[in-house]
């Protein structure tokens, strides 16, 4: 090429320019090689899969744009100053339109790739000028070059050096299109990413088949083999990203993001481990700790357990790589291994830049991978919140163990799945997940009857539930908020406008007193409680019963504030006495002995069970003495001794009732057995609700 030259005649008085050394330019041919390689790699980037390939397309054609840009608003202006002054044609039309679209597809892009670099998301509206105008602008820009190529040219003299112009332009733009693509074909090829060990350890016990390689868990991958469990962590990465922070704050103090390392859960753990064997532990695993299950490292061989990242508990990829799932629960789910971004599961800033940045830039990968309709459903939730065992665990048969999800699906918040009996029901994620305020790129949506792509909102991955013990154990990030929104919501407090106008305000659990308003001195005085399952879309309690428990704590009070009969209150060692109103479960094994230390894989039935269904209500009976001059001292619970007696009320005394429901996480007997008395660990006890009354006492 000639870089010497002239781009325009020197005769600039006569108005003509030299067309063959337009074409020869220099700054022509670099120009319409960048437009060429940008469009090509956008065409390539919007309609080919995601690939290596593609990704590092994004990466230089953001590049070589940035370059392009100012090379194309210089070429432009003296373009335009070359050629404004000839007859307005079909050509210059071309022209004008072509650098219209250009002008607006480089704004376009300017705006995305500074979005990405720097903002949370892409603005799609942006997003779409730019694919629309990059499509029109090759078909423009291709018109307006043949029309000037195939143009006759009359003068001999000039058609010659014309012609070699035109072959030369055709062959630097060949050239110059192609190295910018053989560069990019090499850094694809030459890319290696971090290496993901899919494999079981060579000494993986097959006990259940190689078949079911995670039983008796029925969890499974979509190869029905391990996963690396790199490819199943690094949930910090969502917030630090800038991106989902919001999210990975509400997260980490959530069930989910510690339901491996509680550490009641391991020491339950490691008592499967001595009773059962390692395999056992894999029934637990696959709703508990997915990714040590999912990477082979639930194996006898193993320390702990356990394997990286395995602390994340249901981490935001295990739980989001969730491709199918079944309502028989025992985490009868499939999981599929999601193709990560460039840089993704590498270590360093620049590489946590670059995934960042082509996750935002080209996120239709991120989004197929990470979202899907199922995860609005109850019968995502299913696939764990049902439990039960069989014959291969406690080797007699099945026994159903804690069902939220058949609980709330034969609920009256469950009225069918048209369209007209989802608007009446009321879903989990709706309860747990409520919407909050945010600027999450994960706002709107407009799948939901209420809810639009501008909403502003995200759902909650608090997951708002009963457990107000491990953040505050294990020292979580936002431990004490958490256990503050759990007391509420235990309590009722938190309302959900999203569904104010089909649930009911008030406790979650409402305690009414009945009694009468007047009892002579010594007569037997009967009392009623009833508890009445008021918000839960399940049973309440609910989870594992053999540990948790609520209890009533009748309270009967003179004037003085003596207590003159109690039901409920906790004895020195923190256990009821018994005749308490109890709700839980005592499962036994084969033996019948009682399931104390949460070793469900001996449980083969239970005992006692008493929980309230969803809007049902449960009514006791309450008797006692009322105090009298002529009548005894009256005993209390064994419990209560050092204040059994009273002194009898005088004439017009007033008794005060109260029941008090409480729930507690983690009831004593379980606790001791777990860990041991002289540990000495207690979980808190929550006030769900309460009702008082007075009784007036006449002679």
């Amino acid at each position: 090429m000639d870089a010497n030259l002239p781009l325009v005649d020197t005769d600039r008085l006569s108005g003509r320019v030299e067309s063959a050394a337009e074409w020869r330019a220099p700054l022509a041919i670099i120009t319409m090689a960048g437009l060429t390689y940008l469009t090509l790699t956008g065409l390539l980037i919007y309609l080919a899969s995601f690939s290596v390939f593609n990704q590092y397309g994004v990466l230089i054609h953001t590049a070589i744009g940035v370059v392009w840009t100012p090379l194309f608003v210089w070429y432009s202006i003296r373009h335009w100053w070359l050629r404004f002054r000839g007859k307005f044609n079909h050509v210059q039309l071309l022209g004008y339109v072509g650098f219209a679209l250009i002008a607006l597809c480089v704004i376009s892009g300017v705006v995305l790739g500074l979005q990405a670099a720097f903002a949370t998301r892409i603005n799609y509206t942006w997003d779409l000028i730019h694919i629309i105008t990059g499509i029109v602008l090759a078909f423009v820009v291709v018109a307006h070059l043949l029309v000037v190529w195939l143009r006759r040219v009359n003068a001999p003299a000039t058609l010659v050096p014309l012609r070699a112009a035109k072959r030369s332009f055709l062959m630097w733009l060949v050239v110059g299109t192609a190295l910018p693509v053989i560069g990019h074909a090499a850094l694809a090829s030459l890319h290696k990413s971090p290496e993901l060990k899919n494999d079981f350890p060579d000494d993986y016990s097959w006990k259940f088949g190689k078949d079911r390689p995670f039983a008796p868990s029925l969890v499974r991958t979509v190869s029905n083999w391990a996963y690396d469990s790199k490819s199943l962590a690094g949930s910090a990465g969502c917030g630090t990203s800038g991106c989902h922070s919001d999210i990975l704050e509400e997260w980490q103090p959530s069930a989910h993001r510690y339901a491996s390392s509680d550490v009641a859960f391991q020491a339950v753990q490691r008592i499967m481990l001595d009773d059962a064997g390692a395999e056992a532990t894999r029934y637990c695993a696959g709703c508990h700790d997915p990714i040590a299950l999912l990477s082979g490292s639930k194996n006898v061989n193993v320390e702990g357990l356990t394997s990286p990242g395995a602390d994340e508990g249901v981490s935001c990829v295990s739980c989001h790589s969730i491709v199918q799932t079944d309502v028989r629960g025992n985490a009868d789910y499939t999981v599929t291994q999601v193709e990560r971004y460039i840089g993704e599961t590498s270590e360093g800033k620049l590489n946590k830049w670059v995934s960042d940045f082509l996750i935002r830039a080209y996120p239709r990968h991120h989004q197929a991978s990470f979202q899907r309709d199922m995860y609005k459903t109850a019968e995502y939730c299913g696939a764990c919140h049902k439990q039960f065992i069989d014959e291969e665990v406690n080797q007699i048969g099945w026994v159903q163990l804690q069902n939220q999800y058949d609980n709330w699906r034969k609920s009256r918040w469950y009225h069918g799945d048209d369209e007209e009996g989802r608007k009446k029901t009321i879903t989990c994620r709706e309860c747990h997940m409520p919407l909050v305020d945010t600027a999450d790129p994960a706002s709107g949506d407009t799948q939901d009857y209420n809810r639009s792509s501008d909403d502003g909102k995200h759902r909650s991955h608090r997951f708002l539930a009963a457990n107000q013990v491990m953040p505050l154990l294990m020292k979580l990030p936002g431990a004490m908020e958490h256990v503050e929104k759990t007391e509420e919501w235990l309590r009722g407090e938190i309302e959900i406008p999203e569904i104010a106008d089909k649930w009911t305000s008030g406790p979650v659990i409402r305690v009414d007193l009945e009694g009468p308003e007047k009892v002579k001195s010594g007569d037997k005085v009967d009392l009623q409680v009833i508890l009445t399952n008021n918000k839960t879309g399940h049973g309440f309690p609910t989870g594992p019963l053999d540990i948790i428990r609520s209890w009533v704590d009748l309270i009967v009070k003179n004037e003085a504030g003596e207590v003159v009969y109690q039901s409920g209150g906790l004895d020195e060692h923190g256990q009821i006495p018994e005749g308490t109103l109890v709700l839980k479960a005592e499962g036994i094994d084969r033996y019948g002995k009682v399931i104390d230390r949460h070793n469900l894989w001996e449980m083969v039935g239970a005992r006692f069970k008493r929980t309230l269904f969803p809007g049902m209500s449960d009514t006791t009976t309450y008797s006692f003495a009322c105090p009298g001059f002529s009548a005894p001292p009256v005993e209390q619970a064994d419990a209560q001794k050092e204040a059994h007696t009273f002194s009898a009320p005088a004439k017009g005394e007033t008794l005060t009732v109260t029941a008090l429901l409480n729930y507690q996480k983690a009831d004593a007997i379980f606790l001791d057995r777990l860990f041991g008395e002289d540990a000495g660990i207690r979980t808190p006890i929550t006030r769900i609700s309460e009702d008082s009354i007075q009784i007036q006492v006449v002679p």
